[in-house]
């Protein structure tokens, strides 16, 4: 495994692997590597010659309440579990070696990022589309991977694959989830005891859910009433949202039909989690 810091030096191992005639697999991270992570990473080893994996906390998805000096970051452990993953090449590059002493060009989202999580961070979504779209043209993979867990990421990076034509397929992969059914997230450990219990819940109420739109229930007031039903019973949690989209384009829906997701955000004490599932229908 080669740790590279730079991107000429990144551009040049890339090149030299595709005139073998090897397939590039590609794991775009902020580091911090947990199971999801390492999910991605498994898929990506199964399907190509190369994997690469890039370690780089992006200043410029992140808004003003949020702190970027603050988020964690371990790349000794990071290196460690690549390493076992089977990573050929990890991209650890500086803010300085990808942005240099400011941005001229920056990628504006037009759609996708109204709703869900992106409603609320203004901006994030730009941040995160230029920077991938920088890493994408640096690495140039075949095959890039990203965790369903956060749905509508996955919904953007879709839409930049398409319209800016990168030659790469989107591989989406499914969330990780604890045996009672938990989305894995670094946010669980900040659950107290009671509602870490509790917030398996959270899952069950979108398999609640799944479960009612396999039986005929197309309304989906009726499937949002039940998954705010649920939770309130089950859990002591502020539901943040509970929202339903045609996938990927994130659209409203007055009737349930076609590809689906169904997301939703609860707050608990020290943790706010995420979840989603997606269905396609007739």
């Amino acid at each position: 495994m080669k740790i590279i810091t730079t991107v000429g030096e990144m551009q040049e191992a890339i090149t030299a692997e595709k005139k073998l005639g090897k397939t590039i697999g590609y794991v775009p991270t902020m580091g911090y590597l947990h199971d999801g992570h390492l999910s991605l990473l498994n898929h990506a080893r199964k399907e190509n010659d190369i994997v690469a994996l890039s370690i780089f906390v992006n200043p410029i998805q992140f808004g003003p309440t949020e702190d970027f000096a603050t988020y964690p970051r371990d790349m000794d452990r990071d290196e460690k579990v690549a390493r076992e993953a089977g990573v050929d090449y990890i991209f650890f590059p500086t803010v300085q070696e990808m942005y240099h002493d400011e941005i001229s060009v920056q990628v504006t989202v037009q759609s996708r990022t109204d709703v869900l999580c992106g409603s609320k961070r203004p901006g994030h979504f730009d941040g995160v589309a230029t920077v991938l779209t920088k890493l994408f043209n640096i690495i140039k993979p075949d095959k890039a991977y990203f965790g369903m867990k956060d749905a509508q990421q996955v919904a953007v990076v879709d839409g930049l694959i398409r319209d800016f034509n990168f030659a790469i397929e989107l591989v989406p992969v499914p969330t990780v989830r604890e045996e009672d059914g938990l989305a894995k997230s670094s946010r669980n450990v900040y659950l107290l005891e009671e509602e870490r219990k509790d917030a398996k819940e959270l899952y069950q109420s979108l398999l609640l859910a799944q479960q009612a739109i396999t039986s005929g229930e197309d309304r989906p007031e009726e499937i949002i009433r039940m998954i705010k039903e649920h939770i309130g019973t089950h859990t002591g949690a502020e539901i943040d949202y509970i929202e339903i989209y045609s996938y990927p384009e994130l659209k409203a829906v007055k009737q349930l039909h076609g590809k689906i997701l169904i997301a939703l955000a609860a707050k608990f004490t020290k943790a706010r989690l995420i979840d989603n599932i997606t269905m396609t229908l007739s």
